[in-house]
């Protein structure tokens, strides 16, 4: 693993890898060239300056999975309507 300046931008992708995608810290770290207590700290530092993202980013999961579920409701309620039409004929 060399030594080499990186842009922000670039540790921040590093970090969301890990953080957002779930991929493991060694795997992001093979995968990039940089060392893993590189990656450790620029998690450290990144995870600091977006922690009210991360708010936003769990009520957006939450409210797709709540879409998600409302969506799979109005699809059930469709098919029995369906289905008690043409009974009702």
């Amino acid at each position: 693993m060399g030594t080499g300046n990186f842009t922000d931008d670039f540790k921040r992708d590093a970090v969301a890898q890990i953080t957002e995608r779930g991929y493991p810290v060694k795997e992001v770290s093979e995968r990039l060239g940089v060392s893993t207590h590189s990656l450790y700290a620029w998690k450290r530092k990144f995870a600091e300056s977006v922690s009210g993202d991360s708010e936003k980013d769990a009520e957006i999961r939450r409210l797709k999975r709540e879409l998600l579920r409302v969506t799979e409701e109005r699809d059930i309620l469709k098919k029995v309507t369906a289905y008690f039409a043409r009974d009702a004929k």
